[in-house]
């Protein structure tokens, strides 16, 4: 088991920002850790790296315990924490060297580390010069330098425009093929793109562990489709399975079905049959939003 959590709290003070929480994570595994700020997020991942200690409970990570075992832990660890700490005089190589000698590992494994994250292009250029999202990459070159088996990622994907937000979702779902990785999130397109399982935590507290393969089998479903001119709504209504049609702007449609069956197969023969074009068709699935919303507004 590469992350085991049993019963643990921590306070500040008077104020408990975790309350008796346990969960375990396998490899290789993607996890999503939501919860709206201040739900204890970043306690739980500070934690994990040693960075604090728990009040009360039992944490390992790949084994080790994090009080008894700190060195083997962020031995085993690679952590992005949510504001990435880069020495920004420093060229990209210059930086992950600097750390690379701290680490013990090679040369090699620097070179293997900049074409893994898609640095070579910048690697020549200092690190105050690069976009936010290739400063997240510089972090998670510099997370993945000593091979770690559990990748700790705060906020990976903030401030990132749509294509940095591709590149890096990409990455961190190809390292969690080999690896665990435990993140956390605001953007819940983010959880359903790159996550294998979600765990939301609201005032301290585990409200939800589930599968995403589980949330996606729920029995409701919204296909987004964009056509090439307007259509009656009560046309579209007489699709199967359908409940609700809104058209939300221009010629987009959202239409909600009542089945786990993916139906975008039968809005493609429908456009066909009556000659529409259509310039986008995509799946939307609601119950993550729903769920995290149900549980963290109580």
């Amino acid at each position: 088991m590469s992350i085991e959590v049993h019963d643990v709290s921590k306070a500040y003070g008077k104020q408990k920002a975790l309350n008796s929480i346990s969960f375990k994570v396998d490899k290789p595994e993607v996890v999503g850790f939501l919860g709206p700020n201040g739900a204890g997020k970043s306690t739980m991942m500070k934690i994990l790296t040693t960075y604090l200690t728990a009040s009360n409970g039992t944490t390992k990570v790949n084994g080790y315990d994090v009080n008894t075992n700190a060195k083997e832990v962020q031995q085993s660890v690679g952590y992005l924490p949510e504001h990435n700490p880069l020495y920004l005089d420093q060229y990209v190589k210059e930086y992950l060297t600097f750390n690379a000698n701290i680490y013990g590992v090679s040369k090699q494994r620097i070179n293997e580390v900049i074409d893994l994250t898609g640095l070579i292009p910048e690697s020549h250029k200092k690190i105050g010069q690069l976009s936010k999202g290739y400063r997240q990459r510089v972090g998670l070159a510099n997370a993945l330098l000593h091979d770690p088996e559990v990748l700790i990622l705060d906020e990976p994907t903030t401030g990132l425009d749509p294509n940095q937000l591709i590149d890096i979702r990409n990455l961190i779902k190809t390292i969690g093929k080999t690896k665990t990785v435990f993140l956390s999130t605001h953007i819940m397109q983010e959880v359903e793109a790159m996550c294998d399982r979600v765990i939301i935590i609201n005032k301290g507290k585990i409200v939800a562990d589930k599968k995403l393969k589980d949330l996606r089998d729920e029995k409701e479903q919204v296909v987004i489709v964009e056509f090439d001119y307007r259509v009656e709504d009560a046309f579209l209504l007489k699709l199967p399975k359908v409940t609700t049609v809104v058209n939300t702007h221009d010629f987009v449609y959202e239409i909600t079905f009542k089945t786990s069956e993916d139906m975008r197969s039968y809005v493609f023969d429908f456009a066909h049959d009556n000659q529409l074009k259509i310039l986008q068709l995509n799946q939307k699935n609601t119950s993550l939003e729903t769920l995290f919303s149900e549980l963290t507004s109580k």
